[in-house]
Formats: structure tokens, C-alpha cells, sequence
């Protein structure tokens, strides 16, 4: 119970504060990572660099014009000599150079074609002012922008760790995957309305308005979100599952621990040395010497068995333990006075394999706890092998006035057997027999 209540505790976290410091965090490095500005301009420069690669003789001009964008999203600079220089759309955007600019620019004469066309290199000047290509960096310090992309990304990072760790974190494989899919069209559709700054206007605006249908940058920042999201709730599901393991045999080692020491303590306890007691002076009264010497050496040998192996032990081989459930049972056939009968049938192949010790020890004393035994008719226990299990079973005589049961020792037995082979007792309750299986493991050595 205590190890349910556990896990059930370690469940019920809420996980939403995480989430939310692990989409500020995302966000923060969006939007305020120039290396993802650096990366974005590369393909610019790239080109810039290849062009003047292309064209090493190729003579610079100063050219002043005015601005003129095409439809097409590409544009030229017209001057007053009627001459033209052509922009290109990367450039257009990324400078955010508009129609009726008056620009002066630094261009280059093409010669990889048979008509020569001058390109602009770089922006010397806008509208009479110096252009500053630091500018287009600092820029996105406003604010307003700043805000703007903070809360998007924050919303967007939210919402796919709120999809990944929709169920739990106890997702299968194909559950993990089919999260990721719904993240990549969250992604591929938050793309759309995603945050475009206008640098040099200061105006921000969705993709789907801006002037190229690719936002190298947005795209960038996109799978940034989806790809640390995804390496997130990967990572975190599996620490959590180690975690959660790590809990559970903890708490299987202090439940195991506390049970073989109540085990040890609920036996050797007043009741069972006082009836124990009162059995051997039953037989010194009888002048039975032999019986009550038989009996001495039984008790002295129970009372070893519980004490060496009630806390120390993992395992003790199955002809141990029928040693102990055979001095054990002789305790009772004396106190009741041969009332009882216990039955062993144990395949000798059986002998050498492992259970937990103790393990007889609460089904002998339940059978005798529970059960009507009288001189009437005897009562019959049979402790046997079957099948690679050690049975326990007895015939139900219901008592008058039943004597309350917790169902602990059982319960306790069955969680001892799950740690420490990994298997479940079984448990027959019909109206005639009472039965019990044990599994027995196999000894590696």
C-alpha cells in the first residue's frame, strides 16, 4: 500500500511549471540567439561570396537610383541616367528595402552572360541616410517585437510538450511517434502565422503576409521548438521511467526488509513461546520423556530456523524449508494432541530448488488459525510438489466464531515472491479445500 500511495504521489506532480520553464527557456534562445541570425544569413553571404568569386575582375560602380519592386518579388534600381541594377529578392527582404527607395549602392557588372547586367552588391545609402547593416540586428531589440516572438514561441514550445505528455509518460514507441507527428504539423502549421520583424519599420507580421512564402529564420526557429521539444519529453519520459523504477525496488526492499522482520517478531512472541511452553510441560507431566525430548529438539530447531533466516536470507533450498515445516508441524500434532496430520510428498527431484525463506511457515499457521480441529475426525494438511510449484493445501472446517483474518501474512508472502522471482503465488479458495502454490526456482549454481 505504502509503495502504491508512493508511485500514485510521483504521478500526481503537476507537470505544468516544467513545462512552462522548459518553453521560457526555448523561447529565450529563439529569439535571442544570433547564431541562429548568423546561420540564417549565411546562404546571403554564401551568394554574395560566390558572385564576387565569379566576377574578381568585375569593376564596383556607385550607383544612386530609385527603388522599383516587381511583382515577382525581385527589383531594380533605376537611375537618373536610366540605368539599372538589379536586387534580388533575398536582398530585398532581409534589407528591407521598398518601392520608391532612393538608394545608393555599390554594384558589379555580371560577365557570365552574354547581356551584362549590373548587381547590387551592397547598400551604401537610404534615403539620404547612411545604411547600416548592424542596424538590421538591432532592431529586433524593440520591445514590441521582442514580446511578440517571446510569446509565440512560448505558446507554440507549451503546446507541443502539452501533446507529447498528453497521456503520461508511460507512452509506448508508437504512442512517442504518433506525438512527434501530431508536433510536426503543429509546427508545419504555426509556420504560417509565425512572427516576421520588419527591422527597419518595426512592424511585425505573419509569414503568410510576408513577401517570400520561405522565411529562412521562422523555419529555423520552427524546427528548433520541435526538435528540442521532442529531445526533451524523450529524455525526460525516460529519466522519469528510471525514476519511477528505481522507487519501486526501493520500496519492494523496505517492504520485503519489514517483512521478514514482522515475520520474525509475529512468531517469536508470547503467545507461540506460551503455548509452546505449555505443550512441553503437558508431556513432563505425562512422564513422556522421549516425546518431550523429541519436542525440545523440534522448538530448539524452530526457533533457530526463524532467527538465521528471518532477515539474512533471500533464498534457502525447498529441503531446508521442509525441515522446518516438519519441526514446525510436530509443534502442533503435540498441542493438539495428534488431532492434526501433515502429509509430505516432495519430489526429491525438487530438493535442491530456491524460495524465499519462511514461506510454509504462514499458510501451516493459517490452516491451524482457521480451521475446526477436533478429536471427531482428523484434520489433514498436504505439503507437496506439482509441476515445479510447492502446494499447500487443507480441507475447510469453518469455525463457530471465525477468527479474524488481515490477509496480511498472504499478501506480504505474495509481495516477497514478486520481488524477489518476479512470479505471483496462486491462490484456490472453493468451498472444500484451501489451496496455495509456490513457485520454486530452479538452483543457477
Amino acid at each position: 500500500m505504502a509503495k502504491s500511495n508512493m508511485i500514485k504521489r510521483l504521478k500526481s506532480r503537476s507537470p505544468y511549471a516544467g513545462y512552462a520553464f522548459v518553453a521560457i527557456i526555448v523561447s529565450l534562445i529563439c529569439n535571442f540567439s544570433y547564431l541562429l541570425l548568423l546561420v540564417s544569413n549565411q546562404t546571403d553571404t554564401g551568394n554574395r561570396r560566390a558572385n564576387r568569386g565569379r566576377n574578381k575582375d568585375a569593376v564596383s560602380e556607385i550607383v544612386e537610383g530609385k527603388l522599383s519592386v516587381n511583382r515577382d518579388g525581385f527589383g531594380y534600381i533605376v537611375s537618373e541616367e536610366g540605368d539599372s541594377v538589379y536586387v534580388d529578392h533575398r536582398k530585398l527582404h532581409w534589407l528591407n528595402l521598398a518601392e520608391g527607395d532612393l538608394l545608393r549602392v555599390e554594384a558589379y557588372e555580371r560577365t557570365d552572360f552574354e547581356s551584362k547586367h549590373f548587381y547590387m552588391r551592397r547598400v551604401l545609402q537610404r534615403n539620404g541616410a547612411e545604411f547600416s547593416y548592424g542596424a538590421l540586428y538591432r532592431g529586433s531589440e524593440q520591445w514590441h517585437i521582442v514580446l511578440y516572438q517571446f510569446i509565440f514561441y512560448f505558446a507554440l514550445a507549451f503546446l507541443m510538450l502539452l501533446v507529447m505528455n498528453s497521456k503520461g509518460r508511460d507512452a509506448t514507441w508508437r504512442q512517442f511517434l504518433a506525438r512527434a507527428a501530431i508536433c510536426v504539423l503543429i509546427a508545419f502549421a504555426a509556420y504560417f502565422i509565425s512572427p516576421v520583424p520588419l527591422m527597419h519599420s518595426g512592424e511585425v507580421i505573419p509569414v503568410y503576409k510576408s513577401r517570400q512564402i520561405v522565411e529562412f529564420v521562422v523555419v529555423l526557429k520552427s524546427c528548433f521548438v520541435l526538435a528540442v521539444i521532442i529531445l526533451y519529453s524523450r529524455i525526460y519520459t525516460l529519466l522519469y521511467r528510471e525514476q519511477q523504477i528505481s522507487l519501486e525496488n526501493e520500496m519492494l526492499r523496505n517492504e520485503n526488509l519489514t517483512t521478514k522482520y514482522n515475520m520474525l517478531a509475529s512468531q517469536i512472541n508470547p503467545h507461540f513461546l506460551f503455548n509452546s511452553l505449555s505443550s512441553l510441560s503437558m508431556l513432563v507431566r505425562e512422564k513422556d520423556e522421549e516425546r518431550a525430548l523429541n519436542y525440545i529438539n523440534q522448538l530448539s530447531y524452530t526457533f533457530r530456523y526463524l532467527s538465521q533466516n528471518g532477515v539474512n536470507s533471500n533464498f534457502i533450498a525447498l529441503r531446508e524449508e521442509i525441515k522446518f515445516a516438519e519441526a514446525y508441524s510436530y509443534l502442533f500434532k503435540i498441542r493438539y494432541a495428534d488431532k492434526i496430520r501433515f502429509d509430505f510428498d516432495i519430489e526429491e527431484m525438487y530438493l535442491d530448488y530456491k524460495l524465499p525463506p519462511m514461506s510454509l511457515q504462514p499458510l501451516v499457521g493459517n490452516a491451524v488459525k482457521h480451521n475446526t480441529i477436533s478429536s471427531k475426525k482428523m484434520f489433514y494438511v498436504r505439503i507437496y510438489t506439482e509441476n515445479g510449484y510447492l502446494v499447500v493445501s487443507n480441507e475447510k472446517r469453518p469455525m463457530l466464531e471465525p477468527n479474524p483474518g488481515t490477509g496480511v501474512g498472504l499478501s506480504n508472502l505474495n509481495s516477497r515472491y514478486q520481488l524477489l522471482l518476479n512470479r505471483e503465488i496462486e491462490i484456490i479458495d472453493n468451498d472444500k479445500e484451501f489451496t496455495v502454490k509456490l513457485p520454486l526456482e530452479k538452483d543457477s549454481e
